[in-house]
């Protein structure tokens, strides 16, 4: 019998050895054999096949991150899904798998500013240049493809400022050129939208933010297509980028309501959204506005949107902003996002970053907005009391 993905993330991995509905911490350094042979074997099977969960090491996994990794490429639709402590960690494992000293990269210009630090800034120590192009015209990835281009990697929605890609036509550019292809899919998760089958090479999931759920565990995914798996396994061996088991429990126990959440989270977003997109003052961050280009190209790849929307307010006194940020009484103040509770961040160059394609004139302040899963009509209220301050 087949069931949805929502049946799916309630009963999969029921411990029934140990009576438990959720798998066990299982926590381990050492992995203890009875004899000489048993080792010989375990690594016989890994070798044989490394995605069975056949550990000599603790650095290489638990049953408990196993776990995990399987309820993941299930959801991704991906060949293997790969853990790491952090979701920047899992761009990092990404991009240390397939670039070396003369290779270049090509990213997309609103990408989360770590990213742009750590291949702007660090990676250019090792030779390897990066070019940022602009999601909204794709003429700026081809003009830069060289025979030395490895590897394109998008942020789709982009990060602050939300751009939309026409993803398809990035991925027959890359087949073309024959280039790998890595996705930061944080905002949307394999529930609204699967990078993998739709031909990406590698995706990225921050597990901080809407896996987990609740703003209290640290972790990230990259899965994986059949092409790459290889590289990257071999990449994490050397970097020993791993999630520990308690970390990893933790996520497994937030995917169980992943579905809910996510429902919850778009549906208070539409009509905090639906409120905001009536002041003359804002325009909305977010795919709301029917035929506007991040419309069609979110309604083209996803099946849903989260909680997760930025403003671009109009005024000449970027106090007013700040105050009507700190004004607000029912959203917390602080960086992540993803948990349960809905955050107000002023957006300033510290997060924006050195952007080549982003033109805020003098009088445009960037706020971003996570809409949590309180009672709409009081978020809703929040803000209006809030957005007064804006002169």
């Amino acid at each position: 019998m087949s069931i949805s993905f929502k049946t799916f993330l309630k009963h999969t991995a029921k411990d029934f050895h140990n009576q438990s509905v959720n798998p066990p911490i299982v926590r381990a350094s050492t992995i203890i054999f009875k004899s000489m042979n048993d080792i010989r074997r375990t690594q016989a099977k890994y070798k044989k096949d490394p995605r069975g969960g056949n550990f000599d090491y603790g650095r290489q996994g638990t049953s408990t991150t196993h776990i995990l990794q399987k309820i993941l490429s299930k959801l991704e639709e991906s060949y293997y899904t790969f853990l790491t402590p952090t979701g920047f960690g899992s761009v990092f494992l990404a991009i240390f798998s397939v670039v070396r000293p003369g290779d270049e990269i090509l990213i997309a210009d609103p990408v989360y500013n770590p990213t742009r630090m750590l291949t702007q800034d660090y990676l250019t120590e090792f030779g390897i240049k990066t070019t940022f192009y602009n999601p909204h015209d794709l003429n700026s990835l081809k003009k830069n493809i060289t025979n030395k281009t490895k590897l394109i990697f998008v942020e789709n929605p982009g990060s602050n400022t939300f751009e939309f890609h026409d993803l398809s036509k990035v991925i027959q550019i890359a087949k073309k050129y024959k280039i790998l292809t890595a996705i930061d899919n944080t905002w949307a998760t394999p529930y609204f939208f699967k990078p993998i089958k739709l031909g990406f090479d590698m995706a990225i999931v921050s597990a901080t933010k809407y896996y987990s759920g609740h703003s209290d565990v640290m972790g990230g995914s990259l899965a994986v297509n059949k092409k790459v798996f290889k590289l990257v396994e071999k990449a994490q061996k050397i970097t020993g980028l791993r999630l520990g088991p308690d970390d990893a429990y933790l996520i497994t126990r937030g995917l169980r309501t992943l579905d809910v959440r996510l429902d919850k989270h778009q549906d208070n977003a539409m009509k905090v959204a639906a409120f905001l997109s009536k002041n003359k003052n804002i325009k909305l961050l977010y795919p709301y506005k029917k035929g506007s280009q991040n419309y069609r190209m979110w309604r083209k790849y996803y099946s849903g949107a989260s909680g997760l929307m930025g403003l671009m307010i109009k005024t000449k006194n970027k106090n007013s902003v700040i105050k009507f940020v700190n004004s607000l009484k029912l959203f917390g103040y602080g960086y992540s996002w993803g948990g349960f509770e809905s955050l107000a961040l002023h957006q300033g160059k510290s997060e924006r970053g050195n952007r080549k394609y982003l033109n805020l004139n003098k009088n445009e302040r960037l706020v971003r907005l996570h809409i949590g899963l309180e009672d709409p009509n009081d978020l809703i209220a929040d803000l209006k009391q809030a957005l007064k301050h804006i002169k």
